[in-house]
């Protein structure tokens, strides 16, 4: 598991109503992105390196 000096900063989707849905919130982290689910923050993350990122969201605006 790796450490961090400091806690990351989630921010949650553009596309995450108030009404508690299905969201997903997403940080930066040291050389990667964390993805988690939002009703599960204490819960785990996946780490994706920054290419596969850029990558997953190009595909999902691309439909």
């Amino acid at each position: 598991m790796t450490q961090f000096s400091s806690l990351p900063q989630w921010r949650k989707s553009s596309y995450s109503n108030g009404t508690g849905g299905e969201c997903v919130e997403v940080a930066e982290l040291h050389g990667s992105v964390g993805v988690r689910d939002s009703k599960e923050r204490e819960g785990p993350h996946i780490s994706l390196g920054r290419s596969s990122w850029t990558a997953f969201v190009t595909s999902l605006r691309c439909g």
